[in-house]
């Protein structure tokens, strides 16, 4: 008999490490598209009693394939955002296609899936002001509703176990909110507790755990899930460093996207692989708290952003002796056996950054990154994720168009960019403002196309009714000789006004009056600007000056003679430039003292301009900036 229970302790002892729990990857491409030939399940409607809000509440029900009531079933409860209802999931989320996918190849437990209206109020539907304080506040009163009527309805009508072990919640935006709040408050309640980008119901940390020891003990697991560039993850930031702080056990996924349903079907897609089985929380840090950089090549995994925004650089150079990445700042990579070498960086501002690897010495471009003209060559570049006016968003979308031409001033093929807005094609007997736009030295007419989003930025200003729909024409400014002397800038004056500005207004349905024409630039663009648009006030209307101003004492001789002409036309220019906006990226830009200079020349002349700043230098952020704020002021 001892021979028997030391053998069977034995192997008992053996078995329990055997379990180890696979890191649930991302959703691949198709992950939510039906598949006639898999198992279905079925989505009904139900009607509860409310006590809390006092007459009968909707919910929708999810049952699973092959769903027997002779079987029990665990149960999650999945919540809407302050903009939804009941439907918002099975409209925005297909979750039904995501788990009957999942359950065709093994990937989930069976479960029944509640969705309810999280606003527990009489007349409980998404319409008028969603942000009124009445509705805001049923959100929380669902809490009750929740507990005292949707789970002892779904316990009493379907074959459900009514243990927290078998029941979890989880939610989107204010969902998420929801399901922090009320998991976490009733832990005799829920063991699985999932947020999907939680909006700013969500309590304090301090709230929702103020005894992490209980709550290491009672959740089997905790999710928080955000898109890199939502403007409001810092509800979940702050959570995960609080739970992380007191070291409370959970997984942090941060993953490209915005506030919408890509971000948040992943979250689903997978938080249901993870709930009702048994839990390795070995593996929750194993979850990417950082992203691949949006920039990256196809299926490259570095340079990696951290959610504080701090860069993973790698690469494989075994023969090197001497590895950095040059980002402005240097920062040194340390080599492993392998010959794999690796940096962090710093906290880097949001937006773009051209930056180098330096090997040996030589400045190359990182193979991971995708490249970008600027600074003079192709050079790798990383955008960092940041404001939400340039994030790729479910509105209506211009195109970005090339245009090859001979140009008879410079006796060369040469090719412009040129954004269409939204709905130009089908617009034919409209026409439309132009804005020209000007990159700055060592760029070309590729710049603002693809460094500076100029497509994505005029798209949500549109679609926001912020900015009147207009054309953007890219040129490329780069046309021989020093870039900062007088003839190439007298050269490319020639080319906007004989060639391209031409060629536009005969292949493009567009306004040929100065009120709708605009000349803007950044840095070297901006001085093109200055020696152009001053003295052309009769073809613009608009003149935008982004991180520039004459080059002290190199271009003096070139300032003074427009300073001579501002002073003898000072009434025409006031009276025809209806915007004169200068900007700068703050003290630290480059081009900051010389612009100064030109702005106290500009005063005495009594010249009419207003002046604006955005913290960040002389980089494409600020530019970007620049963008989004002057085009708000054009065409009025």
């Amino acid at each position: 008999m001892k021979k028997t229970l030391f053998g069977l302790s034995i192997f008992l002892w053996a078995a329990i490490p055997a379990f180890t729990q696979n890191v649930v990857e991302h959703a691949a491409p198709g992950f939510d598209i039906p598949h006639v030939t898999i198992p279905h399940g079925s989505i009904d409607t139900i009607s509860y009693n409310s006590t809390t809000v006092g007459n009968p509440r909707r919910a929708l029900i999810y049952t699973p394939p092959g769903f027997s009531r002779q079987h029990k079933y665990p149960v999650l409860y999945l919540l809407h955002g302050i903009g939804g209802d009941e439907k918002e999931w099975l409209n925005g989320g297909s979750p039904q296609v995501i788990l009957d996918n999942l359950y065709a190849e093994g990937k989930i437990e069976p479960m029944i899936v509640v969705m309810p209206n999280g606003r527990a109020m009489k007349d409980d539907r998404a319409t008028g002001n969603i942000m009124a304080a009445d509705k805001v506040q049923a959100f929380a009163t669902f809490e009750k509703d929740l507990l005292s009527d949707l789970i002892p309805y779904v316990q009493k009508k379907y074959p459900v176990y009514t243990d927290k072990d078998h029941r979890a919640i989880a939610g989107l935006s204010m969902g998420g909110g929801q399901s922090l709040n009320f998991g976490l408050g009733n832990l005799d309640k829920f063991a699985w507790i999932g947020a999907f980008s939680s909006a700013p119901n969500t309590k304090t940390p301090e709230q929702l755990v103020p005894d992490p020891a209980a709550a290491k003990q009672q959740i089997k697991l905790l999710w928080i899930s955000c898109g890199a560039s939502d403007g409001l993850i810092t509800f979940s930031k702050r959570t995960h460093e609080y739970l992380q702080k007191n070291n409370v056990p959970h997984i942090y996924y941060i993953e490209p996207g915005v506030h919408d349903f890509k971000v948040w079907k992943n979250g689903l897609y997978m938080f249901s692989q993870l709930i009702f089985k048994p839990v390795d929380t070995t593996t929750f840090s194993k979850y990417p708290a950082g992203i691949p950089a949006e920039t990256n090549v196809r299926n490259a995994k570095y340079p990696q952003i951290q959610a504080d925004h701090r860069v993973i650089f790698q690469v494989k150079a075994p023969e090197a002796r001497t590895v950095q990445v040059d980002l402005g700042r240097k920062y040194d990579m340390v080599k492993d056996a392998s010959g794999l070498w690796t940096a962090t960086t710093d906290s880097i501002g949001e937006g773009f950054h051209y930056y180098s690897l330096l090997i040996d010495g030589v400045a190359v471009a990182d193979p991971a990154s995708e490249t970008f003209y600027g600074m003079g060559r192709m050079a790798a570049g990383i955008e960092i994720p940041g404001a939400n006016y340039y994030a790729l968003k479910d509105v209506p979308h211009g195109d970005i168009r090339t245009r090859k031409y001979f140009s008879k001033v410079t006796g060369s093929w040469r090719q412009l960019y040129i954004y269409t807005p939204p709905g130009y094609d089908e617009s034919i007997g409209r026409k439309y403002p132009v804005l020209y736009i000007l990159h700055g030295g060592g760029e070309n007419e590729t710049g603002w196309a693809r460094q500076g989003k100029a497509d994505l930025i005029m798209d949500n200003l549109i679609a926001s009714k912020k900015a009147e729909p207009m054309l953007i024409v890219m040129p490329d400014a780069n046309v021989g000789g020093m870039a900062f002397d007088e003839a190439p800038l007298k050269t490319f004056e020639s080319e906007l006004k004989e060639v391209i500005i031409p060629l536009v207004e005969k292949q493009f349905h567009v306004e040929t009056d100065a009120s709708k024409r605009a000349l803007a630039g950044l840095s070297m663009g901006g001085i093109h600007t200055l020696y152009t648009g001053i003295k052309n006030t009769e073809l613009f209307s608009y003149l935008g000056v982004f991180s520039s101003g004459w080059l002290q004492p190199r271009q003096s001789s070139i300032a003074e003679a427009q300073y001579d002409f501002m002073k003898a036309n000072a009434t025409t220019i006031n009276n025809h430039l209806k915007v004169l906006w200068i900007s700068m990226g703050g003290k630290e830009d480059i081009a900051f003292k010389n612009c100064q200079l030109m702005l106290a020349k500009l005063d005495e002349l009594k010249i009419r301009y207003a002046y604006s700043e955005y913290p960040g230098g002389h980089t494409w952020p600020v530019w970007r900036n620049n963008l989004f704020n002057f085009a708000q002021q054009l065409f009025k």
